[in-house]
């Protein structure tokens, strides 16, 4: 039976094959490395992922979705919201010795930016993370200080990943299109981040970017 996207969960799904090439190209992934992918809804992503890994853990919050995935055998499938999942004990239970979680998906547009804030507490488990977002939202991920986008997102994001914008994703890439344009960010951990007290940084940065709109 087909599948009808549901609004309430934002679903947007890739159809687009050229764009998913260039996504796993982007991802990069080899044989037995830990890799999650968060909203993988009907497995655009997901197939050519689980071809080159060999094994896939996903996250859906969609009750269909998810038994439509549990019937791949290569998949480990996690029915949850994301933000309710803990990271580290994720990692714990999908990372060989000495791995950490390589995190993908397109993730839903209504709720990207508490799910970055919500990877974000468990940047120490992870590798790296390739997600689809708004294109808007990249935009001030990776804006530079003293730019019309540089704002509370790209401090707190900065702080602790290196990003770059790595691919352009126009609306017709999905079915049903959305209304934005999208592309693929890719943020990996630093090694050494500054030694901040993440929740004060937080209340700074959120008083000093309210005060800038008051100008």
């Amino acid at each position: 039976m087909k599948h009808i996207p549901r609004k309430r969960f934002g679903q947007h799904f890739l159809t687009d094959q050229g764009i998913i090439d260039g996504i796993v190209q982007a991802i990069a992934p080899r044989p037995g490395q830990a890799v999650v992918e968060i909203g993988p809804g009907l497995a655009a992503l997901t197939q050519p992922l689980v071809e080159r890994l060999g094994k896939l853990t996903v996250i859906e919050l969609d009750r269909d979705l998810a038994r439509q995935l549990r019937e791949h055998p290569q998949l480990s499938v996690v029915e949850s919201d994301i933000l309710k999942v803990d990271i580290h004990a994720l990692a714990r239970d999908t990372c060989p010795q000495g791995q950490k979680l390589r995190m993908v998906g397109n993730l839903p547009y209504n709720i990207s930016t508490p799910i970055l804030f919500h990877l974000l507490g468990a940047v120490d488990v992870i590798e790296d993370q390739h997600f689809m977002l708004q294109k808007e939202v990249i935009d001030r991920m990776v804006a530079a200080p003293a730019t019309g986008d540089y704002g509370r997102l790209s401090v707190m994001l900065q702080w602790r990943y290196a990003m770059e914008n790595v691919l352009f994703v126009p609306p017709h890439s999905f079915d049903p299109p959305p209304r934005v344009d999208s592309a693929v960010v890719r943020m990996v951990p630093h090694a050494a981040p500054a030694a901040l007290d993440a929740r004060l940084l937080s209340e700074l940065v959120q008083v000093a970017f309210s005060q800038r709109r008051k100008l």
